[in-house]
């Protein structure tokens, strides 16, 4: 069992097409699958047509339902979704206060996490609450990266925040890697930040 997190703090990088496309492929190979969407602008949610604010991860962070109740199935067989909604805004200030907030997700995930092979957690554009709770909550962290002008500004601070989540909150959280998204061989600059990268 694996949970990964996809995490950027850019917006437009590939999060979501990574989560939806990693999970609907390890579905079909018959791994049992879990979405978990902590974005509010819910892309994930909407990919599967799954949107369903009374469903949202929401619920459980504010101590509403519990996670297990919050599972919907998706049209994709062995794959399911815990949905997003616009609430999880207002999630970041009113945990903030919240001794536990940084393991949140962890503490919700570790109650159902043995039911399934992969767990992938699509992350908001910010190295917020919610994207730190998920990086503590993770085995993993995988980084979507756009191949343009400014894909490397950020990476540097994003790679900082995952070295302290590694010393103060979870020691066994791996980076998996830099994906590499919208690459265009053809494009110099492409090449360039291929480069940059490795």
């Amino acid at each position: 069992m694996q949970i990964i997190s996809i995490i950027n703090q850019k917006g437009g990088v590939g999060k979501t097409t990574t989560v939806v496309n990693l999970g609907t492929a390890l579905a079909s190979i018959d791994k049992k699958v879990l979405i978990v969407d902590v974005d509010p602008q819910y892309n994930s949610s909407l990919s599967f047509n799954s949107y369903n604010h009374d469903l949202s991860i929401y619920k459980a962070l504010s101590g509403k339902k519990k996670l297990k109740d919050l599972i919907q199935a998706t049209q994709i067989p062995n794959l399911k979704i815990i949905s997003a909604c616009e609430d999880l805004a207002a999630a970041e200030y009113e945990l903030a206060n919240d001794e536990n907030r940084n393991f949140i997700i962890k503490e919700q995930l570790d109650r159902i996490k043995d039911d399934y092979d992969y767990i992938f957690i699509d992350t908001p554009p910010t190295l917020g609450l919610l994207t730190i709770s998920a990086l503590t909550a993770s085995d993993e962290v995988l980084i979507p990266v756009q191949c343009e002008f400014f894909a490397l500004e950020g990476l540097g601070k994003l790679l900082n925040t995952i070295k302290i989540v590694q010393s103060r909150l979870n020691k066994s959280l791996d980076i998996e890697g830099i994906l590499l998204t919208m690459y265009d061989t053809r494009l110099r600059l492409s090449n360039q930040v291929v480069e940059e990268v490795k």
